[in-house]
């Protein structure tokens, strides 16, 4: 009996080492990537790959694929014209068609300096945010203020740490979360990114009624996916305004259901504006990319 008792100390004290080495390692990597990847401002797009993959003139990358679209909208709108004489149809008046085309055509060109105003407005809006809580509450708010104010609440010790309690067990839950949101806004991170590449077009399509809806889902999308910063740093913002107390049990359930409204921003956030999810629901491959109509 004694040999099976001392068996399974050793292995609960096994399991607890192992999950003490992974918490420590995930609270030491993961507030500073998220922070990255969170908060983004216009320097996500200040690379020469991705300035090579969208074209430094009209001549090279995206932007050429998209000008050579013009020909394409030139060409459907003449037949269109054509057949609208033959069976004696209304449609657009070619000096209304040729105007849109010609403002439009600008617009694509410009898409990436209108994307690095909009991220730098978004961005603007997210500091403004978090300069008012750090000036209220003297702390830096970010992820890594987050996980510095995580630990003072729930501390791994060496040799007393017990996945098997209830500071344990929430420390898991924290710890899964954190590494959720992490793959979470990493997607986010990406998708900024493929949604600049993809504006000449979504400009492009203004210039028929027909193609329209394409730029109001993709501004949608786009604008959702900014704004989930700043809905982000209010959160932060309301979390450091709360006085956490590390032996009230209350304040450390109210922690995690802050970091779970964290994971959840995205969702929040589209059920007012519409737009994409970036949420993984069953791990790492199950995230949803759903766009609400």
């Amino acid at each position: 009996m004694e040999e099976e008792t001392n068996i399974a100390s050793i292995i609960i004290d096994s399991i607890n080492s192992i999950f003490q080495i992974l918490f420590s390692s995930i609270d030491t990597n993961v507030s500073s990537i998220l922070d990255e990847v969170t908060f983004v401002n216009s320097d996500i797009l200040d690379s020469s790959y991705f300035s090579f993959v969208f074209g430094k003139s009209s001549t090279s990358g995206i932007l050429l694929v998209a000008n050579s679209l013009i020909l394409g909208f030139l060409l459907y709108y003449s037949a269109r014209l054509l057949l609208s004489h033959l069976l004696i149809t209304q449609t657009e008046r070619p000096t209304s068609f040729i105007l849109k085309l010609i403002f439009f055509g600008i617009c694509m060109n410009s898409s990436l300096w209108i994307c690095e105003r909009i991220i730098f407005f978004n961005d603007t809006i997210c500091s403004l945010i978090q300069s008012v809580g750090e000036d209220l509450f003297k702390c830096s708010i970010n992820f890594s203020g987050l996980f510095d104010k995580i630990n003072s609440m729930i501390v791994i010790e060496q040799n007393n740490f017990n996945i098997f309690s209830i500071d344990g067990i929430l420390k898991s839950f924290l710890s899964i979360s954190s590494m959720n949101l992490a793959f979470t806004y990493s997607i986010r991170f990406i998708l900024v990114k493929v949604f600049v590449l993809i504006s000449p077009f979504a400009f492009l399509s203004l210039t028929n009624q027909a193609t329209s809806s394409f730029f109001k889902a993709w501004l949608k999308c786009f604008i959702t996916l900014l704004f989930v910063q700043i809905f982000i740093a209010l959160v932060l913002v309301i979390l450091f305004s709360m006085d956490f107390n590390p032996n009230n049990m209350l304040s450390k359930f109210l922690m995690c259901g802050a970091i779970f409204s964290l994971l959840k921003a995205n969702s929040f956030v589209r059920q007012f504006l519409g737009g994409i999810s970036t949420d993984i629901s069953t791990g790492i491959q199950g995230f949803s990319s759903m766009i609400k109509a």
